[in-house]
């Protein structure tokens, strides 16, 4: 059974309705200023920052996102038995929605869908802040302890967690296949799983709209839409 890993970044979620970061409509393009609102030292120096960071919470996409076709398509490539683990930099949550399950995925980034004190660490739904949100309460303080909560994703500024990445790249060498899809291979250190895969034997998959830093060790291309192109390639690896 060939050993498939996949590297997922903002590109399979944008036909779930949620724009990507980098790319020629990404978020910080259009605005450079919300990357402060996602960024550690302001968020946790400045009220107001994360006063306007719970404010975009409660607009943004994440929440009423849904899988779509390429999410589908990797839980239905698991579920037919085939050996598979999902390392993605997207906090959205949508692999596991789809059906993948939570043991297989690997959020780099962490997860949009909790959030974290961190003071006292205590984790709780994403869903119950913003109510408190919604309430009135601008800026939500942890009801355990009292202090500063935050989304639990890593923000700029924060490194990722240790037992994470050593996981990841422990699949990376493992793997036979590895697919980066919807990544532009650009931020460190998830981007250099992909070296390292391809390092260690792996048959090195690009499915992005635009060049990465590492095509040029890719054994194979693709720049056709992701909603019907990681579908074909799975289906062509079973």
């Amino acid at each position: 059974m060939t050993m498939v890993a996949i590297l997922s970044g903002a590109g399979i979620s944008t036909d779930s309705g949620i724009p990507d970061y980098r790319g020629p409509n990404g978020l910080w393009r259009k605005d450079p200023e919300a990357e402060r609102l996602v960024t550690y030292g302001p968020y946790m120096a400045d009220p107001e920052i994360r006063r306007r960071s719970w404010r975009m919470r409660l607009d943004g996409p994440v929440l009423r996102a849904r899988p779509n076709a390429a999410h589908e398509a990797i839980a239905a490539y698991e579920k037919s038995g085939n050996a598979l683990r999902v390392i993605t930099q997207n906090v959205d949550g949508l692999h596991q929605l789809a059906g993948v399950p939570e043991r297989k995925v690997l959020e780099l980034h962490g997860s949009a869908r909790t959030v974290v004190c961190t003071t006292c660490h205590a984790r709780s739904p994403m869903e119950e802040a913003l109510d408190r949100v919604r309430a009135g309460e601008a800026d939500p303080a942890c009801l355990a302890c009292g202090g500063i909560l935050k989304s639990a994703t890593v923000m700029f500024g924060q490194r990722l967690d240790p037992r994470v990445l050593g996981e990841a790249m422990s699949i990376a060498k493992a793997t036979e296949v590895f697919i980066a899809v919807g990544t532009s291979l650009q931020v460190q250190p998830a981007a250099s799983l992909a070296g390292i895969a391809a390092e260690h034997g792996a048959r090195l998959i690009i499915v992005n709209a635009e060049p990465t830093p590492y095509d040029p060790v890719a054994d194979e291309i693709v720049r056709e839409p992701i909603g019907t192109a990681l579908p074909a390639l799975l289906d062509s690896l079973r």
